[in-house]
């Protein structure tokens, strides 16, 4: 690989640890991320719910965040399997990558490591996806701690501290799904890197244009703040 292609995996690991930054966690710019706003939601839906006796509606959107982690928890398996798949088949993309003009080839053994490379991208977003599963699933059962609206035997500081338990434990969960799905975006730019690293460079800045412009000046997020929590 030439001092190019290093540089264009550097910014594309800059820009993935920045935008991971600024996005998640605490907010660190005067204008909060969708993700951030969303983390405050999470909080008034569980203080919400203790009003309600009768759960079936958290419960459902318990399980339909849980089966929306595990969708893209086997996504990331066949796409492990399709980067195999890829490695076994080299000497055909060699064939074809020496035949393209637009692609700046840098050889079989480049072409192998950026491979591994993108299986690496990949087996991340399985773990991150399969541990927000699992903290999602840890954060249905501390919801079932939560108290009954009728039960006024319990103090109530006991009461908030079980429902910031559930609160802190589903941020928690979507921050490793944010933190998958992420992994999956930028993949998208990754790819740029098999035509050439100023392409790798150019797909990557293009991917984190689009995902700060949805983060931070998106149609969901000003309907978040329009109508902003009680």
């Amino acid at each position: 690989m030439t001092s190019v292609d290093i540089i264009a995996l550097l910014l594309f690991v800059a820009l993935w640890v920045g935008y991971s930054w600024l996005t998640s966690g605490d907010p660190v710019l005067p204008r909060k991320s969708l993700n951030q706003v969303m983390a405050e939601r999470r909080r008034d839906w569980i203080y919400n719910s203790l009003k309600r006796d009768l759960k079936m509606i958290d419960t459902q959107i318990m399980a339909g965040l849980q089966n929306g982690t595990a969708f893209f928890a086997s996504t990331s398996i066949f796409a492990i399997g399709g980067c195999f798949a890829l490695l076994g088949a080299t000497d055909r993309v060699d064939a074809v990558f020496r035949d393209l003009a637009f692609v700046e080839y840098s050889g079989r053994a480049a072409f192998e490591s950026k491979v591994v490379g993108l299986t690496a991208l990949f087996g991340y977003s399985f773990f991150k996806f399969g541990w927000s599963y699992r903290l999602f699933n840890y954060c249905t059962i501390l919801f079932g701690t939560l108290p009954m609206a009728s039960d006024t035997s319990m103090p109530r500081n006991e009461v908030e501290r079980i429902a910031e338990n559930v609160i802190r434990m589903n941020i928690i969960a979507a921050r490793h799904f944010n933190a998958g799905l992420r992994t999956i975006f930028l993949s998208i730019g990754y790819l740029g890197w098999f035509i050439g690293p100023y392409m790798f460079m150019a797909s990557t800045l293009f991917v984190i244009v689009v995902l700060m412009r949805r983060q931070f000046f998106s149609e969901a997020r000003r309907a978040l703040m329009d109508h902003p929590a009680p």
